[in-house]
């Protein structure tokens, strides 16, 4: 079994602050890309798929989902509120999974075809929603990281409480 030297676990923890952000920014850029997708076709086109998939109010729905993924995206690269944009965005991953790709197994890339003018793929599987959902559940259970918004946020909060206790106890006699 390797030993670890002083320094090598500092570096090692020093590391792993900066461990959600890669798992931040591509889970985050998913969901924003998917949501841009949405948003320049224009909802209503993604309405009339969530219509022929039985969804109720499709419209709604179209919005909300196209709102969830860039916001909620957006959140997730900053690093700010991930449990709480969490929740609409594994609804999103849920209900995508389960209406759509579910009969289609596992795998996301099958080929179909294969042809002169190239590869032609069959349809896609809920592998990658599996990934997007596990990103989101590690970025809710450890927390955005030290490269975040979220931190930064605390820290300058922090050092404002530092500030005022500081000036309070400059003031007793």
């Amino acid at each position: 079994m390797p030993t670890t030297t002083p320094f090598s676990r500092r570096a090692a923890d020093a590391f792993a602050s900066w461990a959600p952000l890669p798992i931040r920014l591509a889970v985050g850029y998913g969901f924003v890309a998917h949501g841009y997708a949405k948003l320049s076709r224009g909802p209503e086109t993604f309405a009339v798929v969530l219509h022929t998939l039985g969804v109720p109010d499709p419209l709604f729905a179209a919005w909300a989902a196209t709102l969830t993924e860039l916001i909620g995206g957006a959140a997730v690269m900053a690093g700010v509120l991930i449990p709480w944009v969490s929740i609409p965005m594994v609804v999103v991953l849920l209900t995508a999974l389960i209406t759509v790709h579910l009969p289609y197994g596992f795998f996301s890339v099958k080929i179909a075809e294969v042809t002169e003018t190239g590869i032609k793929f069959g349809s896609v599987g809920y592998e990658i929603l599996l990934l997007y959902l596990a990103g989101l559940v590690a970025l809710v259970l450890g927390g955005p990281g030290e490269v975040s918004l979220e931190r930064w946020l605390e820290r300058r909060r922090d050092r404002e409480q530092e500030q005022q206790t500081l000036q309070s106890l400059a003031r007793k006699p």
